[in-house]
């Protein structure tokens, strides 16, 4: 976890037991100011370069949004100098490059901040067999989900191959049909030239024209009765074969359902809570990655959540959890908008049952539970985890920006250790991406503020 204090102009990176890394920073200068709020990475790139300010190198670059705000080295002239993002100290970036991961809480505050500890009944405690088997139980399900596959797939050929013979035997019944019809029809018709017969000549005529077209019909109907006969247990055999394919189908798709959820469970969750829309959001990185850049975070699940006294400010509050611990997880609290505090807000929210019987169960250190006042930004979409920036902050650094294309941040789709480094899926065309401020190539050397381990 990464905390960037915009009034001291300075990161700091925790783990579980504090806080390991520290440097001074450079932030968005007046008009183009840093965004407070709460970010995690979502892409990282060793030599990055802007496209928006003149192809501009920006090393060691972490992304914290699609429309280009990411803390990356650059120079340090002593203040906030930036175009929005948080440049770090060359050295320090690379550094710290290697050590950081895909979904890494990253906190932007505009004053002082640190993770201090707390307990409530409202932050996730695991079940500890649940967690223990779910590796094995992940496993035991992508084989079913697989197995469940093949047997759709199957199914699927041989109702196929079911239909194509229903299809040749329908079409020789409506042959048959047809040669019993036109065999009617001559009977009748020979029926009644008989009654219409005058002479004896006719009369014969008739007769025996009877006769054949009788005998005709006859043959025709027992033809035709005997190819139904025949092929009514093929016809039953299809039908049998195209609902089997269906339910296969089902199966298939409960089962990918089921294994994806499993695997899932295998994540750190990170749960947003916003008083602005009364909602529940939920993410888990699905580590499959996006053609253009980064990778897709589950949003299968938004719901209505119900908060005590939603008219009164209740704050932003980023509890996390550090590690396991006898009682089973530690958890931390970092407030960056006091508008009430952190154990006041967690009092204030009760979360749907259902939805902490498919995720408490299995919440694994780096899970994270954010309270605020604020919407989730347009910012946040299939390719991040959770983006809420202070609206009563200046956002210069995104105002200048082109948006992120707009985009749902829920659907419904089939589809740890001790350490704190690292933490839906809804398609959309890819946004313009962007980057801010970075020294320029051939530019002069700066010499720069030390940090520390």
């Amino acid at each position: 976890m990464a905390i960037v204090s915009i009034k001291s102009q300075r990161v700091t990176f925790y783990d579980a037991d504090g806080w390991i890394l520290r440097a001074p920073v450079s932030t968005g200068t007046k008009g183009r100011e840093t965004p407070a709020g709460v970010f995690a990475v979502l892409e990282k790139n060793e030599d990055h370069r802007s496209n928006l300010y003149d192809d501009a190198r920006m090393p060691h670059m972490q992304r914290l949004t699609w429309n280009g705000i990411a803390l990356h080295g650059g120079p340090l002239p002593g203040y906030a100098a930036s175009h929005g993002c948080v440049r770090m100290p060359f050295g320090f970036a690379e550094t710290l490059f290697d050590k950081t991961r895909i979904g890494m809480r990253v906190i932007i505050s505009p004053d002082d901040a640190a993770p201090v500890d707390i307990s409530h009944t409202a932050l996730f405690a695991p079940n500890v067999a649940t967690v223990s088997t779910a590796p094995a139980r992940a496993e035991a399900l992508e084989r079913e989900a697989a197995e469940a596959a093949k047997a759709a797939d199957e199914a699927k050929k041989a109702a196929a191959t079911a239909a194509r013979e229903a299809a040749s035997l329908a079409a020789s019944l409506r042959k048959l049909e047809q040669r019993k019809s036109d065999a009617d029809a001559e009977l009748a018709s020979a029926q009644k030239a008989l009654g219409a017969a005058k002479s004896d000549e006719a009369l014969e005529r008739a007769e025996d024209r009877t006769l054949k077209a009788a005998t005709k019909a006859e043959d025709a109907a027992t033809k035709l009765d005997t190819a139904k006969a025949d092929a009514q247990p093929k016809l039953d055999a299809a039908a049998r074969a195209k609902d089997a394919a269906k339910a296969a189908a089902d199966r298939k798709v409960e089962a990918a359902k089921t294994a994806a959820d499993a695997k899932l469970a295998l994540e750190p969750v990170s749960v947003f809570i916003s008083r602005a829309t009364q909602k529940l959001y939920v993410r888990r990185n699905t580590h499959k990655p996006w053609p253009d850049g980064g990778e897709v975070f589950d949003a299968t699940i938004e719901v209505p959540v119900t908060i005590r006294d939603p008219d009164q400010p209740i704050g932003t509050h980023v509890f996390t959890a550090m590690a396991l611990n006898d009682s089973g997880l530690r958890w931390t609290a970092v407030t960056i908008d006091s508008g009430d505090d952190a154990k006041n807000a967690l009092d204030r929210i009760t979360i749907p049952q259902d939805v902490l019987d498919r995720i408490a169960p299995t919440a694994l250190p780096r899970s994270s539970i954010v309270v605020s006042d604020e919407p989730l930004s347009r910012e946040t979409n299939y390719r991040t985890e959770f983006v809420a920036v202070l609206n009563n902050q200046p956002q210069g650094g995104f105002k200048t920006r082109r948006p992120t294309v707009s985009v749902p941040v829920a659907k419904s789709t089939p589809w740890g250790d001790g350490g704190f480094f690292g933490f839906g899926y809804i398609e959309q065309p890819s946004p313009q991406r962007q980057t801010g401020n970075a020294a320029k190539r051939g530019g002069k050397k700066q010499v720069q503020q030390g940090w520390w381990w």
